[in-house]
């Protein structure tokens, strides 16, 4: 028991070196791969090449394809930036209504949730939070909506990478699990856009009259995601969810146009004031070429997908399968190096630049840009998949989960979403929370005779609960709209609403765990 307890100390030490000690996460998860390596070497006598080899085949793994979908995304935004397409893009969701309650289902539902979708990793809540900001509205109050919405498509963030990463680590089936992550989500996709209109307009008397476009928007979301992930997988849902119910809530803001607002709900549509300075205002540029990179990376990632088998099979043909662990328990690694998003999305980006005319200096000069913004998260990312490689392969997760379930019993199901949400909260990272944990719950399941899918699901919703609780989420929400140093205000006005999904998320899970076998 006590050796099974000393496998929480890479984790704990996360908890203390990010919440307390305020230690930059990129050096906290190194110290936390140094951790894991000793604990690996001396408690559970691991060889040293297998660590070794462990580590890099976690390195390996974060660079292909995870970081590389990461710059990949966030290359396209920032080349949207200089382009001054973000702009031509912002103007126009807010030129639709002067409802604050609509606004916020549009820019912080909506279009938030297509942002996670193509990029994640923080756009999604600095970039509509600072678009809100910029409308007029409160900027705590942005903070707050904006966290709400990310709730849960971060399960399916940048182009699916969470899930993605949540297959590799556990080895379960890509498509059955996207669709188990969905069915678990699909209350709260009707939930929070009610939350977030409760929460952004000062309470339950918000809802008057706004009750059909919150039920809109939530539907079109989620319903879309229904379907795409049964048949597709893990990195078009969000996508198509939130460009559906973008259109959807568009239709219903612009039949209700003629409704008078109230006062208390009414804002003024120009942000123009805090638009970059340094970048092209793209007023010339017509909507669908400011669109048109992200319309490129929706179209590419269709077209390779295993809706057109035979594109599908001809570009999967292009990959690698090695072994880089010497463990005796670990598998191999398969790299595709053509059908893999992060370069479907270089693709897009590099011919909606070109339309957008961007020249070749720019292009470089933003890639170069963005592969410096990220070098931290780069390293965090490595740290945690090589810590998640090296915990599995020694058995130090197997052993984790035993512990929890010898503490829990066939309760264990009920306490799943919480062990995410505080490996989210930790991390600040959707990835990173399936990285460490994912192989922890269905190692737990097994152990209870629950369904692997049922509790891997359960990981992706807990941690998109806690993700909007960690320090680095609310950071980065803050410094969208002027708010530095006073993430304490924000993490208070989300804490109450995070606490009542999370409660309901865990009695959710665990009442609704026999219906599992029913979904796959």
């Amino acid at each position: 028991m006590l050796q099974s307890a000393i496998t929480l100390l890479p984790i704990l030490w996360l908890i203390i070196a990010l919440a307390v000690l305020k230690i930059p996460g990129h050096k906290a998860c190194v110290v936390a791969l140094v951790i894991a390596a000793v604990l690996a070497l001396t408690l559970w006598k691991m060889p040293v090449i297998d660590c070794a080899t462990s580590a890099l085949e976690g390195f390996a793994s974060a660079l292909w394809p995870i970081i590389l979908v990461i710059i990949a995304a966030i290359f396209t935004y920032n080349l949207s930036l200089r382009t001054g397409a973000m702009d031509v893009i912002k103007r126009l969701l807010s030129s639709v209504s002067n409802d604050k309650r609509v606004i916020i289902l549009l820019i912080g539902w909506c279009f938030g949730g297509f942002l996670e979708g193509m990029a994640g990793f923080g756009t999604a809540v600095a970039i509509p939070a600072g678009m809100l900001y910029g409308m007029g509205m409160n900027p705590v109050t942005a903070c707050m909506v904006c966290c709400l919405a990310n709730a849960f498509p971060t399960a399916f963030g940048s182009v699916g990478i969470p899930t993605v990463t949540l297959t590799s680590v556990t080895g379960l089936e890509a498509v059955p699990l996207s669709f188990m992550t969905v069915v678990q989500m699909l209350p709260f996709m009707i939930l929070v856009p009610f939350l977030m209109v409760i929460a952004g307009g000062g309470g339950l008397k918000a809802l008057k009259g706004t009750v059909g476009i919150t039920l809109v928007a939530g539907l079109s979301f989620v319903l879309p995601e229904l379907v795409v992930s049964r048949f597709l997988g893990a990195e078009l849902p969000v996508i198509v969810g939130s460009v559906i119910s973008l259109l959807c809530t568009l239709l219903m803001a612009r039949a209700r146009s003629g409704k008078p607002v109230p006062e208390e709900y009414r804002m003024t549509a120009d942000d123009a004031s805090k638009a970059d300075a340094a970048a092209p205002s793209g007023e010339s540029m017509k909507p669908f070429i400011a669109f048109l990179p992200f319309i490129l990376i929706f179209v590419l990632l269709l077209l390779t997908s295993k809706l057109v088998p035979p594109v599908n099979s001809f570009l999967s043909a292009f990959a690698s399968t090695v072994k880089i662990s010497t463990s005796a328990n670990a598998g191999t690694v398969s790299f595709s190096w053509v059908n893999t998003p992060g370069i479907l999305i270089f693709i897009a980006a590099i011919i909606g630049g070109i339309v957008q005319k961007a020249g070749g200096k720019l292009m470089w000069d933003t890639l170069l840009a963005t592969v410096k913004q990220m070098v931290k998260t780069i390293i965090t990312i490595m740290s945690v998949l090589a810590v998640a490689k090296i915990m599995t392969y020694s058995g130090m997760i197997s052993d984790m989960a035993n512990l929890f379930v010898t503490l829990t019993g066939q309760f264990y199901s009920f306490v799943s979403p919480i062990i995410a949400a505080l490996g989210a909260f930790v991390t600040g990272s959707g990835t990173n929370t399936e990285v460490l944990l994912g192989r922890l719950q269905t190692e737990a399941a097994d152990a209870i005779g629950a369904s692997p899918y049922w509790l891997a699901a359960a990981n992706s919703v807990g941690a998109g609960i806690g993700k909007i609780l960690s320090p680095q989420c609310i950071a980065t929400a803050v410094a969208a709209v002027g708010l530095t140093g006073q993430d304490s205000k924000v993490l208070s006005a989300v804490l109450k609403w995070a606490l009542l999904m999370l409660v309901i998320a865990c009695l959710l899970i665990g009442l609704l765990q026999g219906t599992a076998d029913i979904w796959i």
